[in-house]
């Protein structure tokens, strides 16, 4: 449970505040509840101290009646204690909406459990080795705590983290496990990434940038130990003192009752970071062994037949006790005959030393070589990498990658996880297992890098590059360098030997130099930053598939790659246009994202039947687009920014696959009347289309539209728009959804600088924000709209009466028309109203119907359903309202002039808000109080 106590400069004033404040207080001590306060236009040290409004507010109570008296001790240590609680500030010149986030952010975090990581599936001897780690942690203590795991590699540091992390993560505030830090720490800023993944998982949120390191460190030490939060972090795979001094430097960075964990090989690295409770993983037993062995081997923990029973206590022999090692022999020899055991035996007993290395080569050797390919490129390149991504490339270069990464799991040697920001599934191996890759690759040339058939580290890349010591037996080659060192000076004929180079991907390095050859076996060129004007002449590419140039000084590219499926040119500024690619019949991605100098795209590209996804935002001078294009594929179109493009293509022909366009800042005038022929279209954005001034009649008609955005088009005509649709509203279906949004002025509807917004969803939500009505200054033609209409949102118009035929709207809930400033009548309501906002009308002061609802009155339409009523300063409204008898049915009213009352639309926000399946409640009436009426209002 938790409860939120909104703190406002009158909140002592009231005794009934006070009072819910203990009672509050006493659910905390006696029930652990959550409380969490919030200081709105008030500074917590006149709630701590008494001092200003707080104190005045006593000053009287001291004056009242005799039981308030000996209350005053009891109110203001709560008071005291309250706002000693963490909790949020909103100052008075503060954004209230994101202030709401925040406190919408936080409250998710607090309820929602953690999610549960991944274990081993046959946890053996995981449970015990828990409870020792349990007791080294003293959960029950309020002291900072680090605890170390230690232990050789495949031991199972990382799965008894896990089972830790799921057994005692909902103990802490927040949580936080860093995978595989060895691994991303060597990487490009991988200590920055690290740090923006502990800050993003910790405060929440995924937007929260680090510079540099030392910031990094900065920033934990102020944030953390500002929340004072009490949390639970887990480091996995350590094995630099310098990881420690960045990531969890002093105890004093985290809250009171931390435990961080980590897990390293290194004793010493934890010895001389003061760790001292340091846990060492044994081995497993003889009868662990048995047991995890058998569940892999026969898919199940009963014993094997009794010929297996002594074969498989030598091979246990081997393994040693190691789970990884284990694991790999149970599944290498799943399915297998007494003979292939046998024979599997008798290659161990040959071995003297028979090292973890040699026992996971064994599954190595068993892979087919389309498998060993793929094994060795996720080894050498593509560890930690999205799946998908890596699917594509190794497709491209001519393995089957689904069934071959599918074998490679179930045979253990790799998994997949969740990316810790996204759903997307991203490959993982264990480091002794690439390890054992690499090594494979190291033996096939140990002395001179460039005979082997993959190259990754830094070294030996900068070797062949700059010294020319390529041959034919090199594959692929990966250029990740590190940080301070990026610079690499190519011998022009760095290329020359490397005739089966099929795959060249440089994630860092700035080149310098000439090329004068690449060779035409390359299936996946990503060359970013590439630093020369042209590819080489005599590269012809005829087998490559995959192209990326980005952030590159390339002045354009002779298309004679008829397999491409992937050109990337986005951020090369220099590129002037886009030529024929009519003989690139296989192209899928198409982008040219933010080349801010191109100005003409060939008619060719719109002719692409394969193309999926074109994206061309921000090219600011591009003015010369096909006039007509027929891409049966696309999905995905972005023209974004792109403000010479005055004319939007015809559509030649139906593409029911294309689902998003975006237009937004674009030069678009309008949009042609073939754009029905994209009958998938769910999401079309306009936002600030300068020149657009019309859109076809048959735009809302498109069947599957969801989302049709304008924001600030100041020309855009929006009456025509609707009265060319208004007999395809009459007769639209009830359950038919698509979101209009940001509806901008026309000759009836005009506001030259006004940020102009409408909404529509499934016909059921229409929201115009800031309409100015120039004729009537009425919202009458109602006969627009369907009466399914649910929601209406006005809010900021320029309305000043809305008029009786309103109740046609039998279907509408809610009715929104806040700061409407010109609004002096509401007439009538549709009887099944539930929510009424009109905060910050001034001039309004005729509303019959409520002021009805507010005596009781039964005659006529009594609005039974109405449960919410804001008008918060309507100073007329006030006036007619001062002894309000309320009716039943309203749950929460608030008639305030002025910041002299709770923050009740806050609360209503956070009551109604949910969270999967976890329903937020709160205990609280509301109160609002008036200085008009000098009475204070409880609402039950």
């Amino acid at each position: 449970m938790i409860s939120i106590v909104i703190l406002t400069p009158h909140y002592a004033s009231s005794t009934w505040c006070l009072k819910e404040l203990m009672k509050i207080l006493e659910c905390k001590e006696i029930k652990q509840q959550i409380v969490l306060p919030v200081f709105y236009h008030i500074d917590p040290s006149d709630v701590r101290h008494q001092i200003n409004s707080f104190g005045k507010a006593f000053a009287e109570h001291e004056g009242g009646f005799k039981d308030e008296k000996k209350n005053l001790q009891r109110w203001k240590a709560g008071l005291t204690e309250v706002s000693n609680l963490s909790g949020f500030h909103l100052k008075k010149d503060g954004n209230e909406s994101e202030f709401i986030d925040q406190i919408i952010q936080w409250v998710d975090k607090s309820i929602i459990p953690h999610t549960s990581l991944r274990v081993a599936k046959y946890p053996v001897g995981i449970e015990s080795r828990v409870e020792d780690i349990c007791s080294l942690l003293c959960l029950g203590m309020n002291d900072i705590r680090m605890v170390g795991i230690v232990g050789i590699g495949g031991i199972g540091k990382t799965t008894i983290a896990r089972a830790i992390y799921n057994l005692i993560a909902d103990e802490f505030d927040a949580t936080c496990f860093l995978p595989n830090v060895r691994e991303t720490s060597a990487g490009d800023r991988g200590l920055v990434k690290l740090q923006e993944m502990l800050l993003s998982k910790i405060l929440g949120g995924s937007n929260l940038k680090v510079d540099t390191d030392d910031q990094g460190i900065n920033l934990i030490k102020e944030r953390l130990c500002r929340k004072k939060m009490k949390i639970l972090l887990i480091l996995d795979d350590v094995n630099q003192l310098e990881q420690l001094e960045k990531l969890v430097g002093e105890q004093d960075w985290f809250g009171s009752g931390s435990r961080i964990i980590i897990t390293t090989r290194d004793r010493h690295l934890l010895t001389n970071h003061d760790v001292n409770f340091i846990y060492e993983v044994q081995r497993l037993n003889e009868e662990e062994s048995l047991q995890l062995f058998s569940w892999i081997a026969f898919k199940g923990d009963h014993l094997p037949f009794v010929e297996y029973r002594e074969l498989m206590e030598q091979i246990i022999h081997y393994a040693a006790g190691l789970p990884l090692a284990l694991q790999v022999l149970g599944s290498e020899l799943r399915d297998k005959s007494i003979r292939e055991w046998n024979s599997a035996l008798k290659y161990y007993k040959g071995s003297r030393h028979l090292d973890i290395q040699k026992v996971l080569r064994i599954a190595y050797d068993g892979l087919d070589q389309n498998e060993k390919n793929i094994f060795l490129d996720i080894a050498c390149f593509f560890r930690g990498k999205k799946k998908n991504d890596v699917i594509k490339i190794l497709d491209n270069c001519g393995f089957s990658a689904d069934s071959g990464i599918r074998r490679l799991m179930e045979k253990c040697l790799i998994t997949t996880t969740t990316h810790w920001s996204s759903d997307e599934l991203i490959l993982e191996m264990h480091d002794l297992l690439q390890e054992m890759g690499r090594e494979v690759v190291r033996e096939e040339s140990p002395e001179n890098p460039g005979g082997r058939s993959r190259l990754w580290f830094h070294e030996d890349v900068r070797m062949v590059l700059e010294e020319n010591m390529g041959t034919n037996k090199i594959e692929a080659l990966l250029v990740d360098l590190p940080r301070g060192d990026d610079v690499i000076q190519l011998n022009p004929k760095a290329f020359m030997k490397m005739k089966r180079l099929r795959l060249f991907i440089n994630r860092n390095a700035n080149f310098s130099g000439e090329i004068h050859y690449l060779p035409d076996e390359l299936r996946v060129l990503e060359w970013p930053k590439y630093h020369l004007p042209y590819l080489p002449s005599n590269f012809h590419g005829k087998k490559l598939i995959h192209l990326r140039m980005t952030c590159s000084h390339i002045l354009g590219v002779r298309m004679e790659h008829a397999n491409l499926t992937v050109l990337d040119f986005s951020h090369c500024e220099l590129l002037t246009k886009i030529p024929n690619l009519s003989g690139h019949p296989n192209l899928k991605e198409l982008t040219f994202s933010h080349c801010t100098n191109l100005e003409e795209i060939h008619d060719s590209v719109g002719r692409l039947d394969k193309l999926v996804r074109l994206d061309l935002c921000h090219c600011s001078k591009l003015w010369n687009f096909p006039r007509s294009i027929k891409l049966e594929s696309l999905r995905d179109l972005d023209l974004g920014g792109c403000s010479s493009l005055l004319n939007f293509p015809d559509i030649d022909g139906e593409m029911k696959n294309l689902a998003e366009i975006s237009l937004y800042g674009s030069g678009i005038i309008e949009l042609p009347s073939s754009i029905k022929n994209i009958s998938g279209l769910r999401d079309l954005r306009l936002q600030e289309c300068k020149n657009l001034t019309h859109l076809p009649g048959s735009i809302l008609q498109l069947p599957h539209l969801e989302s049709l955005s304008i924001v600030e088009c100041p020309r855009f005509d929006g009456e025509k728009l609707m009265e060319d649709n208004r007999q395809f509203m009459a007769s639209i279906v009830p359950d038919r959804e698509y979101e209009l949004t940001s509806l901008p002025p026309n000759s009836s509807i005009s506001n030259d600088d006004c940020y102009k917004k409408a909404a529509v969803q499934s016909l059921e939500f229409l929201s115009p924000e800031n309409l100015v009505l120039s004729e009537s200054n009425c919202f009458t033609n109602s006969s627009t709209w369907q009466p399914t209409l649910s929601y209406l949102d006005l809010s900021g118009s320029g309305i000043v009466s809305l008029l009786t035929s309103i109740k046609r709207f039998v279907r509408l809930r809610g009715l929104y028309l806040n700061n409407c400033e010109q609004l002096q009548e509401i007439l009538e309501l549709p009887q099944n109203i539930e929510e009424v906002e009109a905060r910050g009308c001034i001039s309004l002061d005729s509303f019959p119907q409520v002021s009805k609802k507010f005596q009781f009155d039964t005659s006529g339409d009594s609005l039974d359903k109405l449960d919410w009523l804001d008008l918060w300063g309507c100073r007329k409204m006030l006036k007619k309202l001062r002894n309000p008898v309320l009716s039943p049915s309203l749950r929460t009213v608030c008639i305030c002039p002025s910041c002299l009352c709770v923050f009740v639309w806050l609360c209503v926000l956070l009551k109604i808000y949910n969270i999967g399946s976890t329903a937020i409640g709160f205990t609280w009436p509301c109160i609002c109080w008036t200085r008009d009426s000098n009475q204070l209002v409880q609402f039950p």
